[in-house]
């Protein structure tokens, strides 16, 4: 094998849109505009500092990367266009980060967006196999095949499973919901802000038992972006030190033969979750009980739950008994999960989950998260997944080694290039944001030409 280089990455800067429902509201060269003017503004730097762009969706056509990134300036840069399922998003932070691990870049902008159909989420082919045919083949013979969504079906299965083997009960995945909802109300950026008791979440609509349709993750329209520089380029800034995030370990993983072992957790990656968690933990030299908060990829209540034991949470058998003791959400013993309301309440644009994952541990571990912080925390766990498969597994920590304090938004904006604080606060950007990191030597305004009227008429 080749050697292995290490040179630190750090996330430098974030951005989010609004995460909303798919009504073609609005189209996704505008997002990804949105969310890369906020991450640039955020790591206080230019496009003509970006070596490379890394575009991260699911359904678009090729080189709609480009579309977004020549809005910022057209100069000749690379521009990766990454799908990787529903860990498209972290995909393309793991690119990132493996550009800079071995010293080919120093600064990468991240961009993960979607514009997606109303309704579950369906295959856009028809002429050919599916990824998923032999999973469904899997799904079909050890449990059956229903009308209802198939990936509800997956998820639904796999927490028959646990039920089965270990004695949670159907309360417990439908108590995961209302925790997620709960905490959705103090994310601006969550397409559902709404909380909901457990009787609500329970007698909601039936999905496919035992998961309702307020314990299923929405399709969303929305984007997300990160800046990924290296250590060269932070120290070179040294007055952002506080603000870098510290990509302390980080893992890729797909599938191994335990796919096909018949059972429905390991259908959803249940395996393959365990192994990445287990090296990513590894590489950042923590162990499960150090991380203090986490976004774990809820795309329904039933996932959320298996991979409590999956990531290292929890003892084996013993996730269902964690959520009852309420040490998933604040005044439990930790780790606080999905504090961003997760995909059941954020909403789930694929592309962008990734993305929005990062920026709810950034704003966290800065302590800019203040109005549902975790208070204390030092090391922060993302955990992104797709069908199919693949599964990316990120460790952060502060790069000043501190622990987290909470900021005031006065503190957030004097220490940034925000008028408020955008971890608390959703804010459309206007045309002097999109001037001041826009590239200064290779821009061309057609490129920006359609967003530029959106930016006008929205303002």
């Amino acid at each position: 094998m080749a050697p292995k280089n290490n040179n630190p990455a750090y996330v430098l800067g974030v951005g989010l849109t609004k995460f909303i429902k798919p009504r073609g509201q609005r189209q996704y060269p505008e997002m990804g505009f949105e969310a890369g003017v906020k991450a640039m503004l955020d790591a206080q730097i230019n496009y003509d500092d970006v070596e490379t762009g890394v575009a991260c969706y699911c359904y678009g056509d090729t080189t709609s990367g480009q579309r977004i990134f020549y809005q910022f300036g057209m100069s000749s840069i690379p521009i990766y266009n990454t799908n990787n399922a529903c860990a498209t998003g972290s995909t393309g932070l793991h690119l990132a980060r493996t550009l800079i691990k071995n010293g080919a870049i120093d600064c990468a902008l991240v961009i993960g967006f979607e514009q997606m159909q109303p309704g579950s989420i369906k295959s856009v082919w028809h002429d050919r196999p599916s990824p998923m045919g032999l999973s469904m083949r899997m799904m079909a013979d050890t449990r059956g095949v229903d009308k209802s969504p198939p990936n509800a079906q997956y998820f639904a299965n796999a927490g028959k499973e646990y039920m089965e083997k270990y004695g949670a009960e159907a309360r417990d995945f439908a108590e995961i919901a209302r925790i997620s909802h709960e905490h959705s109300q103090r994310n601006p950026y969550a397409q559902f802000q709404q909380k909901y008791t457990l009787e609500e979440i329970e007698n909601a609509p039936m999905i496919h038992y035992p998961l309702t349709k307020l314990q299923c993750s929405p399709t969303s329209d929305g984007a997300g972006a990160a800046v990924i520089v290296s250590q060269k380029f932070l120290d070179e800034r040294p007055h952002l030190k506080s603000q870098a995030i510290l990509m302390a370990g980080q893992t890729l993983f797909t599938d191994s033969p335990q796919l096909y072992s018949k059972s429905s957790m390991d259908l959803v990656g249940y395996d393959m979750t365990k192994r990445a968690a287990q090296a990513a933990l590894k590489e950042a030299g923590v162990s499960p009980k150090d991380i203090k908060v986490c976004e774990l990829h809820d795309c329904f209540s039933a996932n959320e739950l298996i991979l409590l034991e999956g990531l290292g949470f929890s003892e084996p058998g013993k996730a269902h008994e964690m959520v009852r003791r309420g040490d998933i959400t604040y005044g439990g013993k930790g780790p606080i999960v999905n504090p961003s309301g997760g995909l059941i309440s954020k909403g789930h644009p694929l592309g962008a989950t990734g993305l929005a994952q990062c920026a709810e541990l950034t704003w966290q571990l800065r302590g800019w998260a203040n109005n549902r912080l975790a208070e204390g925390a030092d090391v922060a766990l993302q955990h992104n997944l797709g069908l199919g498969g693949a599964v990316v597994v990120t460790v952060y920590k502060r790069a000043d080694g501190a622990k987290n304090s909470k900021m005031s938004d006065e503190q957030v904006k004097k220490s940034s290039q925000f008028e408020y604080n955008p971890a608390v606060e959703a804010r459309y950007v206007s045309k002097e944001d999109g001037e001041k990191v826009r590239s200064r030597k290779n821009r061309n305004d057609y490129a920006l030409a359609d967003t530029e009227e959106k930016i006008q008429s929205r303002l």
